[in-house]
């Protein structure tokens, strides 16, 4: 009599059953979480997941990049889907066909007697000079791309952007506009402006669409980061240095970031946005930033000193003039 025989006369037909219904009941759980796991990779799949994505803010269910509003995104863009992304998912499926080829073909049973070389001069130039020739290709179309990055056009204007603890000041020095302090919004202010809370911000960037936009970034107390994804720049706001970027935006709407380098308490809630304006709108905002005027020669005193009168005759006589009235 076999083991397993002896185990169930062993038992009685009682135990033989109950171990049956606990397979049975064991596997309903298999079968339920196995549906469960396809229903919520269909959920997450699905029409929600390819919904079209909100220009320049998240989209709930996204899975892709935000829809680039510069050139230099959509560049970057396709560096990623066309390039990187072919790479990376072949050597996966090479990695993991090697894997499998090994397990099945050179398993115990299948190769009792295994083999005892160390070397092979073929495989190793192939796996050296395989990834070095990818590298090469990566590097080529990425050198383009930050050349593309760095060959900044004359700029239409500058914008000096300051991050805080933890706010942003924007500065326009070519429109001699002061800086202009840009904080959380309230709900209510994200609301009305159309944008999600904790990306609105109280004062936006503001810049003329079709226009080439030098950011000059800098930090006031500790390392910021200005980052806006769908302009794809993002940089360093440091204390005691300048850095640079720039964008041209080819549509008009509102764009969000965040800064994205920790920096303290309350690092999560310091938004950037810029609001992408045509060029009479631009211009009108920048006529409603504009100082106002200093007095005129219209309010100083109209009393004027007699010829030959001291200094302090001259003062005196406005003083005069004003008790005299009644």
């Amino acid at each position: 009599m076999s083991a397993g025989a002896q185990v169930r006369a062993s038992c009685g037909p009682s135990a033989v059953e109950a171990v049956r219904d606990m397979q049975g009941r064991y596997s309903s759980i298999g079968r339920l979480a196995g549906a469960t796991a396809i229903a919520a990779l269909a959920a997450g799949w699905g029409p929600g997941a390819f919904a079209a994505d909100t220009m320049g803010q998240p989209t709930n269910g996204a899975i892709d990049f935000q829809p680039a509003a510069t050139q230099l995104r959509q560049q970057a863009m396709d560096f990623h889907n066309y390039l990187l992304l072919p790479i990376l998912v072949g050597i996966c499926a090479l990695v993991l066909g090697l894997l499998l080829w090994c397990v099945i073909r050179y398993n115990s049973r299948a190769n009792p007697t295994p083999a005892r070389f160390t070397h092979n001069t073929m495989v190793e130039v192939i796996w050296t000079v395989g990834p070095v020739l990818i590298l090469l290709v990566i590097a080529i179309f990425s050198f383009r791309l930050l050349f593309d990055y760095h060959d900044m056009p004359t700029p239409y204007m500058t914008v000096k952007a300051t991050g805080y603890q933890w706010y942003w000041g924007y500065a326009y020095p070519d429109q001699k506009i002061p800086e202009q302090i840009s904080s959380l919004a309230t709900p209510e202010q994200a609301a009305a402006d159309g944008v999600q809370y904790k990306l609105s911000a109280t004062n936006p960037m503001v810049a003329p669409v079709n226009k080439v936009v030098r950011v000059l970034v800098t930090g006031a107390d500790v390392i910021h980061s200005f980052s806006v994804n769908a302009f794809g720049i993002k940089i360093d706001a440091i204390p005691g240095r300048v850095n640079e970027t720039w964008f041209k935006a080819d549509r008009i709407g509102t764009f969000t970031g965040q800064c994205s380098q920790l920096c303290g308490l309350d690092h999560a809630f310091m938004p950037i946005e810029v609001k992408v304006l045509s060029q009479k709108d631009f211009d009108a905002w920048v006529a409603s930033k504009a100082p106002k005027p200093a007095l005129t020669a219209a309010s100083a005193p109209a009393t004027a000193p007699a010829p030959g009168a001291s200094p302090t005759t001259a003062l005196a006589q406005p003083l005069a003039a004003a008790v005299a009235k009644p």
